[in-house]
């Protein structure tokens, strides 16, 4: 066992410098943290260090591959070359994930060439990540050619591990030993030790070979198979013949050296190996001993004399301490550690972690385990040892990094969510710096690491783990880990602000809830994506009410609870401001705020011009009991069109974070609820991921938990807030979907199609066409179908059918499209009936990959049963065939059927899945039958497979139950009580139905695993689709390039869809590697494409960059890998522009192939899109200007380190060379005028300002929220969505509906509109017009709209006039003299004048 001495001997001065420091912060209002971590300027200046002077340290990026990496620290630091002085010299090269082992294996070293006579040992090592470097990659092959022993570890980065096997594989024969600890087959192979060998991996009978077989398939825990194996070994060596029996002895007290990591250890390794395998020490004898074993788990405290293995044990031993007092109901953190920390010797930062805990008045149970499976450890000690099966601990802080189940090579979310949901309290998972120093991580603008994230941040968060905190560092000389004390500070705030919420009554526990404003305007008070912010609100405090939360005076009705929020009911229409609750002073403000010095550099001094009345700082919201409601304030440069047009970011302004200071310090929450999707917190400027302490989303938030509710359909902004404001984020379900339908000439139309139909071979034809043609020109439909100029009596009977089933096409895209009516209430589940809609579009997809077996979707199955094929009538339908239009509108209503019976049958009397007796009975007596039977009865249906039915609808009923589920309020008591809430996928439910119910604490996806093969396959045929058009259009001729704008929120839901498009277009496949994560390229060939290679110029959104930053190497390194291809130039337009790009500038191809883009790291957006909603810009121009300044830093995956590196002239080069423009829509929820977020991605306008030519490019949207996915130009999406949507009364009804918050969102759509308007001129005049005959000519919707929301529905009054007077609309004098007229009234009233 190790000794106190042993542990404790690093920690000494981390111990007083952490300690010192808390208590400094204690004593000093402004935050004085340590040279050691994080300060510095903030940004954009990022910087930090830890040596002397006042200069920030300064990372040389450098160049070539390890240029803009993400280390440059010199492997040479890691080189030991000893005098022989006349004895043998033994060279040995290692490789390892982690840099732990340095420190011990250079003691082991140092103390053999200090002690030895005869022998001495040349030692150097490597960071995996560190042979990206081409220079660093060819030093280690120098190395592995002279050495005599290879050692590697945790190798399972699959381009990294084929490096290691090209440079070990041609010298392993030559090599005296080979030695590689769990890593992937590949390198597991290379293993070699005398007769024992794993070359054979796989192929042979033998119970290694088994296991690395099996692991292989099963993507298995290669560390747990291990440990497995080394415990099973020992019973068959017996069998085996003497000498490979000592091999494989050899080799498994080798494991059991490397795992016991000390530098005893380390040396009898070194030493065991060399007198068995060196020859020139074939008979020394260097009386090694016996590996030193620890616990595989275990409880470990920095001052305990010992490991212990039982909870009881070492409570006996921690109750007896003298050296520190625990109040009696004190905080229990538990925390997770690696052993391999402990045993090296490499746990400073560990101990930071326990003392800032204790001196902040916390116990501690610090657990670790030998391999990865932390479960082990978290079952066995984290409970009340007296037995009760209670949780002994308040709190569980891991201090890994890594996902509670599985490691590197793989995870286990299932089993973990399993323990963690059992033991039912808050886990956190922070995280020590890996692939980086602490110098170059504060250099970063990145943050952390993209391999860490992936590993560290992503795949915890599949198990619920929240607050990815930086706690620990890394020092470049001795690869040791060290506290970084106000990053710990943080952490163990946070931590034990979690455990108090377990501790607290509930009426004492203070409740800050938030709600946004967005645009900053009265009318726009608690905006949220399809949320009812304030309806919500009310019921969410209703029922905390019930749990004896004090919520003082609440207000008997949402509307009321609205004015009280926006101001007293008398004074609504004569008061700009809301509800001031709190006026805080200038002083009060520096003294309580750390940071609001560094905003002054951005806003000047406090006050400011924002939240304050010129003197003191406002906070606007309204106190009931302990629960506050406050309204955040907003980014504050939204009607600055310069600061828009120059800020790649900025600090928030000296009110928001008042408002921040306000919530901790003087109301002093105990936790906040931001309300709805989304505000700007987690959208301030600061690190990507893994943030320092001046990154301001980590200032603002400080110490208080953070809750979120947020939009199930939008897990990657949901990622952002989690990683960036610590938000323990709980899912809302958007409001129930509905069909649009038709409506007014669109419905007459239908009805005209059917009389065609009828009396299509009468005399009669001719008339109901010529009817049609023009009907259908009313309807504004002549843009989207080519309708005849002439008469229609001179078609033919085929002819007049393609018009006609052209027509109907269109009107059946109308009608059939989903749209959310109205807005959702948290808690609110819809009833079976408001169900069907999304159930159909479930029931509408093959799904090959559901298991345990495949589903055939409804369609397919009806579609076989009249001999067809769904693909064929879907085929047909895209070209207007009539008779397959009306087919596929055949088999929807009959799908529609299906399904509504179905769910009748299993609606109870109140609306509500349950029993519906009567069904039941007349079943039992065989009255009636099955729903899907009864449905299809007596049609052309009749006959569908029931097999396949039966199977679907096993599956429909399990999403019906998901639907209408509800823990939306649950898991909110849940963290409010301190507990655990369940994880779980957002995303699309009609793709991914996992995403139900709702109420769970949301993530994203493993980054590595998309692009899925369905994906692909699915991306293959959208880019053929968009391919096939633009030829159609153009000629025959292919476009040459491509602007693609890619979303996070997208790629989640489709799993790397869009993402497999940009592939797909350059002509390259991207495949997984052997443990099924997708780092591998694959070029197409020429032939096997049938095509050019078409350039793209990809434009990734901020969020996209922060959650795939891995995706956007993947595809650089697609692009340039397209360039570098020796094809003719017609046949690879990225070859030819690279190169025409690279002789105008100057620069290598590879440079000339730049083509992946985003913001800036740390900053999100164009603001294009703030512009247009605030009204802030003078010319288009202005917006391109904007666009160009933002969205224009380049990624490169030769430079991955680099982050976004400004590269306007590649860019602009790129750009001007683009004949297409492209999107996706992938999901029924969200459209192109639902959210800013699309216009504001767009570079139509602004390709067409940079082409040489002018010419405007074709603009195209992907649409594959249905089987049936469809590539429509720009200008048909617009007028689809705003006959579905903003024209639709069963929409806009629905809006109104939601009252207050309904007004507001018909106003957005308008304001969506103008944007579309300003940035790809692709909105007809038509729609406007229609719009201004809604919502402004009828005087009964204006006076609803007024009287309603009057500040929305002056805003809206306002965009009709900026669309006028910006071009976009041509409106009459007598429109546009009544919304003059309309907007004077609306100003008096809003003002009081009567």
């Amino acid at each position: 066992m190790l000794s106190t001495a042993a542990l404790a001997g690093q920690r000494t001065s981390l111990w007083t410098h952490s300690n010192s420091k808390r208590v400094a912060n204690k004593s000093n209002t402004k935050r004085n943290v340590t040279r050691m971590v994080a300060s510095g300027p903030r940004p954009p200046t990022l910087g930090g260090g830890m040596g002397g002077g006042d200069e920030p340290l300064k990372i040389n990026i450098g160049e070539g591959m390890m240029g803009g990496g993400f280390t440059s620290v010199d492997p040479e630091s890691r080189r030991i070359v000893p005098e022989a002085n006349g004895r043998t010299k033994v060279k040995i090269v290692y490789v390892v994930l982690e840099s732990q082992y340095q420190s011990s294996l250079t003691a082991a070293v140092n103390r053999i060439n200090d002690t030895r006579g005869e022998l001495c040992v040349e030692i150097v090592g490597y960071l995996l990540e560190e042979l990206r470097d081409a220079g660093n990659f060819q030093a280690f092959k120098d190395d592995v050619a002279s050495a005599n022993i290879f050692i590697g570890s945790l190798i399972f980065i699959e381009e990294l591990a084929d490096k290691i096997v090209e440079a070990v594989a041609p010298a392993r024969d030559t090599l005296d030993a080979c030695l590689v600890f769990p890593s992937m087959p590949a390198v597991m192979k290379l293993n070699k030790l005398g007769t024992f060998s794993m070359a054979q991996l796989g192929q042979s009978k033998s119970i290694i070979g088994d296991f690395i077989k099996s692991a292989r398939q099963n993507n298995d825990n290669f560390e747990e198979g291990l440990l497995k194996l080394v415990r099973t070994l020992p019973k068959v060596l017996k069998y085996l013949p003497s000498d490979k029996a000592q091999d494989a002895r050899q080799f498994v007290n080798s494991l059991q050296y490397w795992l016991g990591g000390n530098v005893d250890n380390l040396e009898n390794l070194i030493l065991s190996t060399v007198q068995a395998y060196t020859p020139a020490f074939k008979d020394v004898d260097f009386s090694t001993s016996e590996p030193e074993l620890f616990p595989d788990v275990g409880i470990w405290h920095p001052t305990a004399p010992t490991f212990y293995e039982d909870l009881k044990e070492y409570l006996n031993w921690y109750d007896t301490r003298t050296d520190v007092k625990f109040e009696k109901d004190a905080p229990v953190i538990g925390l997770v550690l690696q052993r391999s920390h402990l045993v090296t010797g490499d746990e400073g930062h560990y101990a930071g972690v326990v003392s800032e805990l204790e001196a902040r008045g916390a116990k501690v149970v610090p657990v670790f385990a030998g391999a990865l499976d932390f479960s082990l450890p978290v079952k066995k000690y984290f409970y009340d040892p007296l037995g009760t099966g209670r949780s002994y601990v308040d709190t569980v802080l891991s201090l890994t990094g890594f996902a509670l189940v599985g490691g590197p090579a793989r995870q286990d979310a299932p089993k973990a969510i399993e323990a963690l949901k059992e033991l039912d309290v808050p886990y956190m998972c922070s995280l020590p710096l890996v692939f980086q120093t602490t110098e170059e991580w504060l250099d970063s603008q990145l943050g952390v690491h993209p391999v860490q994230v992936a590993l560290q941040v992503a795949l915890p968060e599949l198990d619920g783990a929240i607050e990815p905190i930086v706690f620990a560092g890394r020092d470049s000389n001795t690869g040791k880990s060290h506290s970084l004390p106000d990053r710990i500070d943080s952490l163990c705030a946070r931590a034990i602000k979690w455990a108090s919420l377990t501790k607290k009554k509930n009426a004492e526990k203070k409740l800050a809830i938030t709600v946004f404003s967005f645009p900053p305007d009265k009318g726009n008070v608690g905006t949220a994506a399809y949320l009812n912010v304030f309806g919500s609100i009310f019921k969410v405090l209703t029922d905390l009410k019930k749990d004896g939360y004090n919520v003082g005076d609440l207000p008997a009705s949402e509307k009321e609870l609205i004015m009280s929020i926006l101001n007293d009911e008398e004074q609504r229409f004569n008061s700009n401001d809301l509800n001031v609750a709190y006026k805080m002073t200038v002083e009060e403000y520096q003294r309580l705020c750390p940071y609001a010095e560094a905003l002054e550099e951005n806003w000047g001094a406090p006050p400011g011009q924002l939240n304050t009345n010129g003197q003191e700082l406002l906070v606007y919201g309204r106190q009931f009991g302990n629960v506050f409601i406050g309204v955040q304030p907003t980014f504050g440069y939204e009607g600055d069109p310069m600061r828009l047009l120059f800020s790649k970011s900025a600090s928030p302004h000296h009110g928001f974070a008042a408002y921040y200071t306000f919530l901790e310090s003087i109301f002093e929450a105990d936790a906040v609820l931001h309300f709805g999707t989304h505000g700007s917190l987690e959208f301030m400027p600061g690190k990507q991921v893994g943030m320092s302490g001046v990154c301001y989303p980590d200032s603002l938030i400080g110490s208080i938990p953070n809750l979120y509710y947020y939009a199930a359909n939008n897990p990657s902004e949901a990622t952002i807030a989690k990683r960036r404001s610590y938000a323990n984020t709980i899912s809302y379900l958007t409001p129930p979907a509905e069909n649009a339908g038709l409506y007014k000439g669109l419905k007459e139309l239908k009805e005209l199609i059917s009389s065609y139909q009828g009396m299509r071979d009468s005399s009669r034809s001719d008339a109901i066409c010529a009817t049609i043609v023009e009907t259908a020109r009313q309807c504004n439909l002549d843009r989207d179908v080519d309708l005849p100029e002439d008469d229609t009596k001179q078609l033919s009977v085929d002819e007049k059918d393609l018009i006609v089933g052209n027509v109907y096409r269109k009107l059946m895209e109308i009608e059939s499209r989903l749209l959310p009516c109205g807005l959702h209430i948290v808690g609110c589940a819809p009833t079976a009936e408001e169900a069907v809609a999304t159930l159909v579009n479930i029931a509408e997809l093959d799904r090959p990959d559901q298991k345990p077996e495949p589903i055939v979707g409804l369609p397919s199955i009806l579609a076989k049963a009249v001999g067809r094929n769904i693909e064929d009538i879907y085929s047909g339908n895209n070209k207007g065939i009539l008779e397959d239009v009306d087919l596929l509108q055949r088999i929807t209503l009959a799908s529609r059927e299906c399904v509504g019976e179905f769910v009748k049958d299993r609606t109870g009397i109140d609306g509500r899945i349950g029993t519906n007796y009567l069904a039941n009975i007349m079943k039992m007596f065989g009255l009636i039958a099955e729903p899907y039977v009864r449905a299809l009865q007596g049609t052309e249906f009749a006959k569908a497979d029931r097999g396949e039915i039966v199977k679907l609808f096993k599956y429909i009923e399990f999403c019906l139950e998901q639907v209408v589920k509800d823990n939306e309020i649950g898991a909110l008591k849940e963290a409010l009580n301190g507990k655990y809430v369940e994880p779980g996928p957002g995303g699309d439910p009609i793709r991914n139905p996992g995403v139900l119910p709702t109420g769970k604490n949301i993530h994203a996806l493993d980054p590595q695993s998309i692009p899925t093969a369905a994906a692909i396959k699915n991306a293959r045929v959208v880019v053929d689709r968009l391919l096939e058009r633009q030829a159609m259009d153009n000629n025959g001729a292919y476009p040459e390039s491509i602007a693609v704008v890619l979303w996070g929120t997208d790629n989640i839901k489709t799993y790397g869809e869009s993402l497999a498009q940009v592939m797909m277009m350059v002509g390259i496949k991207p495949v997984p590697d052997a443990l099924g994560r997708v780092n591998k390229l694959e070029v197409i060939p020429l032939e096997e494409l049938g095509r050019p290679r078409v350039d793209v110029v990809v434009n990734c959104s901020g969020v996209f960059r922060d959650l795939f930053v891995n995706q956007m190497s993947l595809m650089d390194r697609a692009i340039k890998l397209a360039a570098e291809q020796d094809e003719p130039l017609e046949m690879n337009f990225v070859r030819k522009h690279a190169l025409e790009q690279a002789e105008a500038e100057g620069i290598s191809l590879r440079e000339g192939a730049t083509r992946v883009f985003s913001n800036a790291s740390g900053s999100y957006s164009s603001n294009v899109n703030l512009a247009v909603e605030n009204s802030s810009w003078s010319d288009e121009s202005q917006l391109q200007e904007m666009y160009l300044n933002r969205k224009s830093f380049a990624f490169n995956s030769d430079r991955p380190g680099a982050g976004g590196e400004e590269a306007r002239s590649s860019f602009t080069s790129a750009m001007k060379k683009v004949d297409v423009t492209f999107q996706n829509l992938d999901s029924s929820e969200i459209s192109l005028t639902d959210v800013s977020h699309y216009f504001d991605s767009d570079p139509t306008k602004l390709v067409a300002g940079l082409r040489d030519d002018g010419k405007a490019p074709a603009a195209f949207i992907a649409d594959t929220t249905t089987a049936n996915a469809q590539v429509r130009s720009l200008s048909e999406t617009v007028r689809l969505d705003a006959r579905t949507k903003l024209l639709n009364p069963k929409w806009y009804e629905g809006m109104l509906g939601s009252g207050y918050e309904g007004v507001r969102e018909i106003q957005k759509r308008l304001t969506n509109t103008v944007g579309w308007s300003a940035t790809s001129g692709q909105v007809d005049n038509w729609v406007y017009d229609e719009a201004n005959s809604t919502f402004i000519e009828d005087p009964e919707m204006a006076e609803r709209l007024l009287e309603t929301n009057p500040n929305s529905f002056r805003k809206l009054v306002a965009t009709f006039l900026e669309a006028n007077g910006r071009g976009y609309w041509d409106a009459s004098e007598e429109q546009l003299e009544r919304l003059r007229q309309l907007y004077t009234d609306v100003e008096d009233k809003i003002e009081g004048v009567e």
